[in-house]
């Protein structure tokens, strides 16, 4: 009998962008493809990918397997995340906000395909400088990689919750 893995079932995947690459040869051109993957499990875990190969389908489904083997645990505050961060790569940088219940993901299409696979439900994003889908997908991952929650804080600054939670100086 094989074991399945019931996490395995549930995965989000989304293509982000698909690019066609010609390479110029004797006879003529060369045509393969690049497809940018991202794959989530709606519950805090996301992981990207670039597939290549002469088919479309074909670059797709190397992506989707190389994505689940590169996911991140993103640490998530109910539908949100637990504070505001930056995420940069190359001339790409990517502001996460958290926002309200009912806001939902103010996101452009590569952020926003990695919002939804991560599970998050509402948040505020802003795309600066270069918006090429390979580098903002890259700096949003490097943003939710950054984000830390409040008891992994708790446990670098050596203190409990509770002492976290009161403001100093009352």
């Amino acid at each position: 009998m094989i074991a399945v893995d019931s996490s395995q079932l549930q995965m989000i995947d989304k293509v982000v962008h698909i690019s066609r690459v010609a390479k110029v040869v004797k006879g003529g051109r060369r045509f393969s493809f690049s497809a940018i993957v991202v794959v989530g499990d709606g519950a805090g875990k996301v992981g990207y990918s670039l597939g290549k190969a002469n088919e479309v389908p074909e670059a797709i489904r190397k992506g989707m397997e190389s994505a689940k083997r590169n996911m991140i645990d993103v640490p998530l505050k109910e539908t949100t995340i637990p504070h505001e961060v930056l995420g940069q790569f190359g001339a790409s940088s990517v502001v996460l906000k958290p926002a309200s219940p009912g806001t939902g993901v103010i996101a452009g299409g590569a952020v926003r395909a990695i919002m939804e696979a991560a599970g998050i439900h509402d948040i505020l994003t802003k795309c600066i400088g270069s918006r090429n889908p390979h580098n903002v997908v890259k700096a949003t991952v490097e943003g939710l990689k950054r984000l830390r929650s409040v008891e992994q804080v708790s446990k670098t600054r050596g203190k409990n919750i509770l002492e976290e939670a009161q403001p100093v100086g009352f």
